[in-house]
């Protein structure tokens, strides 16, 4: 196996111990099928393949063409990717005569190479072309979306995604500027935000909600995470792990409740004549919760929002 590296633009994993020890990759797992449905810049997937034994698999998934071509260059017998988004991960795994895995890792950050490349339109921070697809091959940039939406639809997006107080104004500011002229850079959405609100978190950009917000629309991230966790659960064979890493309050709120859905399950009344083989069964074992230590955050600021939640699917009682 070989590894690479990005040249222009550095990513560092977050967790990347911590979520990689999580899916217990030791005894017999080992030799298991596990999935990273975020690749990224493939941090995890590395670390991955070094504990995994010479019979495993790994599939990753990723939407980015970047991250795509990095994950080319992994020359592993064991290592598939797959470009595309993790929510198709059932019927991926299913084509490849895979129906179950051992484990599931799914990083929902936006990589650094993303941030830090101004040609993506990600960022607020450098100047450049209004895209934020994660996936530039296919749908509607950020650019034409702003330039066709109704002022209604996107202060639902910006209110609703960005948790944005001001969304009214901005939907409105937006609307006003696309009359007068295109909005097609990252520094004219910025300066149009800018100007709408009029307070802001101490040390956080204006910008910084309504970015999220469009960027989340944009790539049908919650979409794709409300499917995904699903499809993700659907493939877990007994015993499996399904470790998630999410970076804002929206992400982990979904990942927290489906979680708990299978975990914790309403038992009926006592009293009534159920036999314990009948009676309802958590179908997950919540195992943790964890943030990056202090050193970390540190060394790598972007970290400070991460929650990784870790379940192991349980196994299914006899008679049931």
């Amino acid at each position: 196996m070989t590894t690479t590296t990005v040249p222009e633009f550095q990513h560092r994993t977050v967790l990347l111990d911590e979520a990689v020890d999580a899916l217990a990759l030791d005894g017999a797992r080992a030799g298991g099928v596990f999935v990273d449905g975020t690749f990224g810049r493939g941090g995890h997937s590395r670390l991955i393949l070094s504990k995994l034994g010479a019979n495993a698999r790994l599939i990753a998934f990723d939407k980015d063409p970047q991250a795509i071509a990095t994950a080319e260059q992994i020359k592993d017998p064991r290592f598939t990717i797959v470009h595309d988004s993790f929510a198709t991960m059932r019927e991926a795994l299913a084509e490849r005569g895979i129906n179950k895995v051992d484990g599931i890792l799914l990083d929902l950050g936006i990589s650094s190479p993303q941030v830090d490349d101004a040609a993506r339109g990600f960022s607020f921070r450098n100047d450049g072309p209004l895209d934020m697809r994660m996936d530039t091959t296919r749908g509607m940039s950020a650019a034409e979306w702003l330039a066709t939406e109704t002022a209604e639809t996107l202060e639902k997006v910006i209110k609703e995604y960005g948790e944005e107080r001001f969304a009214f104004q901005i939907a409105k500011a937006i609307v006003a500027r696309r009359a007068v002229e295109p909005i097609s850079t990252t520094r004219q959405l910025a300066g149009i935000v800018a100007g709408a609100v009029k307070t802001r978190e101490k040390g956080k950009d204006p910008a910084t909600r309504t970015f999220q917000a469009i960027r989340i629309f944009i790539n049908k991230e919650l979409e794709d995470l409300e499917i995904g966790l699903n499809r993700a659960y659907e493939c877990l064979a007994p015993g499996a792990i399904m470790a998630i890493i999410s970076f804002h309050s929206l992400e982990d709120r979904m990942v927290k409740r489906f979680f708990a859905s299978k975990a914790n399950v309403e038992q009926p009344d006592r009293r009534l004549p159920i036999r314990a083989v009948d009676l309802p069964q958590p179908e997950l074992k919540l195992l943790s919760k964890m943030k990056p230590s202090e050193k970390e955050v540190d060394e790598n600021p972007r970290a400070r929002s991460a929650v990784m939640r870790v379940s192991r699917r349980l196994p299914i009682p006899e008679g049931a």
